[in-house]
């Protein structure tokens, strides 16, 4: 079936995406291919103009089709209220790419749902091109361990107070490890890993798992091994909350250890 057989509904999607991709439609040429008059061509733009007009209202999209004298045709301007500016998206990637967090595999398929979902149509290629020579040459940690779907588990864990059984890898003998029940309460990243902040728990003469240490552990969660919440919740009061930003004032590098107060003279 020949491109003027297409039925209208077919034609003004057709031209839609192609505005989208960033491409110029021009009446004249639109008209030859379709079979169809130039007058067909406008009501299609105009059809596809009061789609974006109802869609501005409704959810705050910018975009809008104009004509472009210089260009000789009518194109797509204005962004989308949920996609990201070149800046933002090539900003995001190069943060992803210096930090080595993930798995090349993992920051492959991170990186990709990022720019296809982000970026307008008519900017990926040239985003993709801009990150392509830095993703091939990336370098992950010799770990590879996969941190993602760990990350979303125990940010779970966290905000539903659910108590943690892990094992957790020794630093300097990884083959060995140790068991912990933990109360997870933050995820940090520093340095180039993701770290638990949790608060080892053990149970005392009346079977109530209690505080081991007055301060949290740092677990590095590629060490961590053999996750698993158990049925049994942890309480946290308001006055007692862990607060991320607080500890990273006090907090540079991810040792632990009570807090000490030093005063110089």
């Amino acid at each position: 079936m020949g491109i003027n057989k297409k039925s209208k509904n077919n034609r003004v999607l057709d031209i839609y995406v192609r505005l989208c991709e960033g491409k110029v439609i021009n009446k004249a040429s639109e008209a030859k291919d379709y079979g169809v008059d130039e007058r067909t061509i406008q009501r299609d733009i105009d059809e596809i103009r009061t789609f974006l007009d109802e869609r501005k209202v409704e959810s705050g999209d910018g975009r809008e089709v104009v004509y472009d004298r210089a260009k000789k045709g009518f194109i797509l301007a204005g962004e989308e209220p949920s996609m990201m500016t070149n800046s933002e998206i090539l900003a995001v990637s190069k943060i992803l790419l210096e930090s080595r967090a993930f798995t090349k595999k993992e920051l492959k398929s991170i990186l990709n749902k990022l720019v296809e979902g982000c970026v307008p149509l008519k900017n990926m290629k040239l985003v993709g091109e801009l990150i392509a020579n830095e993703q091939y040459h990336y370098v992950e940690l010799k770990h590879k361990e996969y941190i993602k779907d760990k990350l979303w588990e125990i940010g779970s864990d966290i905000h539903e107070h659910n108590l943690v059984s892990l094992q957790y890898a020794r630093a300097y003998a990884p083959e060995e490890s140790v068991k912990r029940v933990v109360e997870p309460i933050a995820i940090l990243f520093s340095e180039y890993y993701f770290y638990l902040n949790a608060y080892i728990v053990e149970k005392d003469e009346n079977g109530k798992y209690v505080h081991k240490y007055d301060y949290p552990a740092i677990l590095r969660i590629d060490r961590i091994k053999n996750y698993k919440h158990l049925d049994e919740k942890f309480k946290v009061s308001y006055a007692n909350r862990f607060e991320e930003g607080e500890f990273r004032k006090r907090i540079q590098f991810m040792y632990i250890g009570k807090l000490q107060t030093v005063r110089f003279k």
